[in-house]
C-alpha cells in the first residue's frame, strides 16, 4: 500500500529548482533517527511533498520514490541511509506553514507537532488536503 510523506530541505541545500534539473537525487544529510527510520519505511512509489524550510516554509511540490533506502553516500557510518526520488509536479501556488497550521484537518501532523523534523509520515487525507491548498 502506497505512503505519503513530507520531507524538509534548505532551499541552499536542495533547492525544488535544482532538483527538477538533475531529474533525480538521493535524499541524503538525516542525521535524526526518527527520520531514518522513517527513511527506511519508505517504498518505491510513495509519494512526497518537498517542503523548503528556513527559507520560504512552504510545500513547494511532488515527488516519487524511485529506489528505496541504502547506505548514505556522504558517510561510512552505517546508521544513516538516504533513498532516491524523482520530481513529479510542482505546486501550482507553494502551500505555506502558516496556511497548514491554520488547516483544522492538519493540525496534528508532525510538521506543526514536531518542527524539527526533517522526514515525516501523512496520511492520503493530510497530503491530498495540502495539494488541494496547492492547487489553483
Amino acid at each position: 500500500k502506497m505512503k505519503h510523506w513530507l520531507l524538509k530541505s534548505e532551499p541552499f541545500n536542495s533547492s525544488w529548482d535544482k532538483f527538477n534539473e538533475d531529474g533525480r537525487t538521493f535524499w541524503d544529510g538525516v542525521r535524526n533517527y526518527q527520520a531514518r527510520n522513517n527513511l527506511r519505511e519508505m517504498q518505491e512509489g510513495d509519494l512526497v511533498l518537498f517542503y523548503h524550510s528556513n527559507e520560504g516554509k512552504h510545500v513547494v511540490g511532488v515527488a516519487k520514490v524511485v529506489k528505496e533506502a541504502y547506505q548514505d553516500p556522504t558517510t561510512d557510518d552505517k546508521n544513516w541511509v538516504v533513498v532516491d526520488l524523482v520530481p513529479v509536479q510542482a505546486l501550482d501556488n507553494p502551500v505555506t506553514l502558516e496556511q497548514i497550521k491554520t488547516e483544522e484537518s492538519l493540525k496534528d501532523i508532525s510538521l506543526v507537532r514536531q518542527g524539527r523534523l526533517s522526514v515525516m509520515p501523512l496520511k492520503a487525507t493530510e497530503f491530498d488536503k495540502i495539494l488541494e491548498m496547492g492547487t489553483k
